[in-house]
């Protein structure tokens, strides 16, 4: 593990940087730091944002000063981070493949020589790592799509994506939490808001969680769609691990 760096971000700002490549290793130490400085419950402390390699602290410098919240955080790193002792929280999204939902499927089977169901086959049959979120409110940055189904960006992007649009940019996977223009092959669509600004948290999805993609019918879809509409529709989440 590389030398970790405590660097200024502005008046109000701290940057910790764990690292200068994208690795599961140190996302997940990432998160086991986070989870100790929320327990600390350090006054002053306002958000903390993950990235691929390292985490922005920002805190209120009425509250706390620079080198008050530099020592704790150094104190912090000094104790024994044991990422195995990292909860590990699966939520599934329910996604329909195909057809208007997913214009692309079909492009993207071409391209890796195979079928649109062993597409999805190997699309929801393992999890992946919200390595950040950004872009877009709740967009997440996913690690961890099989190589076989790396796919080029569209040539031409579209003007309009619709929210919840479920697609694979290069050797990335992910989902559209707003209608936005975009350049994604898309190969399904969520009846899941992975954001509403209605709602009490806005944003679903946390960086450090993964997300389990799951398969479902056009009626499923719908009945999904119209709880979610209510905000009546939970994702079933899976946790593992953990001290």
């Amino acid at each position: 593990m590389q030398q970790v760096k405590i660097l200024t971000e502005g008046d109000s700002s701290l940057l910790i940087v764990f690292g200068d490549e994208i690795s599961p290793e140190i996302n997940s130490r990432i998160s086991a730091v986070v989870q100790l400085i929320r327990s600390q419950k350090i006054r002053g402390i306002i958000d903390l944002i993950p990235s691929y390699s390292a985490l922005l602290i920002n805190y209120n410098p009425q509250v706390i000063l620079f080198d008050e919240i530099k020592a704790r955080i150094e104190s912090i790193l000094s104790m024994d981070v044991k990422t195995e002792d990292t909860v590990k929280t699966v939520v599934e999204i329910p996604v329909l493949y195909g057809g208007d939902a997913g214009p692309d499927l079909q492009n993207i089977a071409d391209h890796a020589g195979l079928t649109p169901e062993e597409v999805i086959e190997i699309h929801s049959s393992r999890d992946y790592l919200i390595y950040m979120l950004g872009f877009l409110p709740g967009f997440c940055y996913l690690g961890g799509l099989d190589p076989r189904i790396h796919t080029p960006r569209l040539a031409n992007p579209r003007l309009r994506i619709r929210e919840g649009s479920v697609g694979i940019g290069g050797n990335a996977t992910g989902i559209y939490p707003m209608d936005s223009p975009g350049g994604w092959q898309l190969m399904g669509l969520t009846p899941v808001k992975t954001f509403d600004p209605n709602r009490e948290v806005p944003i679903l999805l946390q960086a450090g969680q993964y997300i389990r993609f799951i398969p479902i019918d056009q009626e499923e879809f719908d009945r999904i769609k119209a709880l979610s509409e209510k905000g009546e529709y939970e994702c079933v989440i899976h946790t593992e691990g953990g001290a």
